[in-house]
């Protein structure tokens, strides 16, 4: 075999092997924090391969305690990545950060969604009943702690009626099972957490986040606009090739279970759980509408936090063009 055939088989197989990423300008390693009992899409393209041979790496530096906690990470330049709801996203955008919505994070649809429980003999049967109650919630100021201030709204009650009360993620049943708490609320994220605490019975769900906020994205992955102005062509293979490990989780949940299994076992967490994954929840393409951010918008409008104009969806969201330029 000749060395230019040698060189010809080699750039195919480099390409094969790529399959429709494209190689960035540069080495560029984004750090994140990561979510128990979770698995991000960044972090499934990953174990996927996606990111073999781009230039990129990712690299797990620990934990968030929630989106807000991952924010604030992303702001002081501990990471490259953030991800949290959206209305925590355009708080801290407001509070002055200068973040792009690189694409969704999780959505909220028939599927995935996050789920209120209270214990089967609670005397709690709907949202008019939370009023004067303790929930617990992974953090505040993010995805729960809106939905819960929607769904007072909702039926006329004021948005704090409801005492929320942190509890991570993995104590969520237990807090609930103990009386320490009148509601646990499961974030469309911790459906592991969920599917093992309904499966012991003894729940019983009273609304949902869709109930009140409809099919929409729950949260996005962040990433700094100087950043994405310094990486452009990097910030773009991050964002497909994680929008494609969307699609992935759609087309092949089974397999994309045995993969969280296998990610939550090397980090020291319990690969049992991964069964309960019932995926991510977005739209085909990992893409946003502007409703997933207008509708937060007009919220914090409503709540004086914003002046009517002052923000728009189309100046947040990530668009590889904008990237370019």
């Amino acid at each position: 075999m000749t060395l230019h055939s040698t060189r010809l088989l080699l750039s195919a197989a480099i390409a094969i092997g790529l399959s429709g990423a494209a190689l960035a300008a540069d080495e560029v390693k984004f750090r994140y924090l990561a979510s128990q009992g979770g698995l991000s899409a960044h972090e499934l393209a990953a174990e996927l391969g996606y990111f073999d041979g781009t230039g990129i790496t990712i690299e797990n530096i620990g934990y968030a305690t929630g989106g807000p906690a991952s924010l604030i990470a992303l702001a002081s330049g501990d990471v490259e990545i953030g991800s949290a709801a959206t209305s925590a996203v355009l708080n801290s955008i407001i509070g002055g950060n200068d973040f792009v919505a690189a694409y969704p994070s999780n959505g909220i649809n028939n599927e995935v969604q996050s789920i209120f429980y209270v214990l089967e003999d609670s005397p709690i049967k709907g949202i008019e009943d939370i009023a004067g109650k303790s929930i617990a919630v992974n953090t505040l100021g993010a995805h729960l702690d809106y939905t819960i201030r929607e769904a007072l709204h909702s039926v006329g009650l004021p948005a704090d009626a409801a005492n929320q009360i942190v509890v991570p993620g993995p104590q969520l049943e237990q807090v609930l099972r103990s009386g320490q708490v009148d509601v646990s609320a499961f974030g469309y994220w911790q459906t592991t957490f969920e599917g093992a605490a309904k499966q012991k019975g003894g729940l019983r769900a009273i609304f949902d986040d869709t109930d009140v906020l409809g099919e929409i994205a729950g949260g996005f992955v962040v990433l700094r606009r100087d950043f994405i102005a310094e990486h452009p062509e990097a910030a773009k293979i991050f964002v497909e090739q994680s929008q494609r490990a969307l699609d992935y989780a759609r087309e092949h949940p089974e397999e994309t279970k045995a993969v969280f299994a296998k990610a939550l076992e090397e980090r020291g967490e319990n690969p049992e759980i991964a069964k309960f994954f019932r995926g991510y929840g977005v739209r085909a393409g990992g893409q946003a509408v502007e409703r997933d951010l207008q509708f937060w918008i007009d919220v914090l409008v409503r709540e004086g936090k914003l002046k009517q104009g002052q923000l728009a969806a189309k100046d947040i969201l990530y668009t590889a063009d904008a990237a370019s330029n």
